[in-house]
């Protein structure tokens, strides 16, 4: 079958704060935004990225390619933090979009959750992802801008698996974030959609088991996935790049399945 036309994104004059843009899903939308023209800005955790096939940090990547970026060391639980990122980004004119990516996972069976893993779950799935709304509402506010919010949500926020449950809470929550605060930024001209991933293969699969990370990869899962493979990043970041255009100007409290059609059946 022949394949459809790539679309072309200009985001020329575009400033782009990506949380958790150092590997996997975030390194892509982060290089796809720069692709496209983009200043964009890592905020992560750590600098280096964690794909095997990498090795050039993210931000990096993209000035080799001709891009603008930079990297902001980031801990997406502490709100400061994200405070200092957006206030990074007033260099560049400020935040026009807000990618809400970082997030950790484990799988523990019920009995061996701890009140320790379990707050670090929700403290960066959570609490980053409204944190970082607030923060870059705020800009986008003051300066009374038309910006953009896209977070990273999961179709385990819907479907349960065994072992994840405060996994799948978290992002059964970012659902709910996103609805809310897309109704309450609506006034000020900002929107808020989020991706719901289904099966990708990344690094961020780190948090489970050997068996679990291989059924993604060979596509060999309970559930079948229509399209019949596992998703990728590339996926993901097209997906960021339609809601940050023009063309998705009245897409707001969106949840947007990119899954291959897992949800349908």
């Amino acid at each position: 079958m022949e394949c459809m036309p790539t679309p072309t994104y200009d985001f020329d004059g575009t400033t782009v704060l990506v949380t958790g843009g150092s590997s996997g899903i975030g390194r892509a939308i982060a290089r796809r935004f720069g692709d496209a023209g983009a200043t964009v800005l890592n905020a992560d955790l750590r600098e280096a990225p964690k794909d095997v096939d990498a090795e050039t940090p993210t931000h990096l990547a993209i000035r080799e390619a001709g891009g603008e970026a930079e990297y902001v060391e980031t801990d997406v639980s502490q709100p400061a933090d994200l405070t200092t990122a957006v206030e990074a980004a007033r260099e560049f004119g400020g935040v026009d979009v807000m990618v809400n990516n970082a997030a950790v996972i484990e799988n523990r069976s019920l009995d061996e959750w701890t009140p320790e893993a379990f707050d670090r779950l929700f403290d960066v799935n959570v609490r980053g992802t409204f944190f970082g709304t607030q923060a870059a509402a705020t800009d986008m506010r003051d300066r009374e801008a038309d910006g953009c919010i896209i977070n990273t949500a999961s179709i385990s926020g819907r479907f349960a698996q065994p072992n994840l449950a405060p996994y799948e809470a978290t992002k059964a929550a970012i659902r709910m974030l996103t609805r809310s605060t897309a109704l309450e930024l609506a006034a000020d001209g900002i929107r808020a959609n989020a991706i719901v991933p289904g099966k990708i293969a990344t690094e961020f699969l780190e948090g489970l088991t050997e068996d679990q990370r291989r059924a993604v990869a060979q596509e060999d899962t309970v559930k079948p996935v229509p399209l019949a493979r596992a998703g990728t990043p590339a996926d993901i970041a097209g997906a960021a790049l339609f809601l940050a255009c023009d063309d998705a100007g009245y897409v707001t409290g969106e949840l947007l399945h990119v899954d291959g059609g897992y949800q349908v059946v």
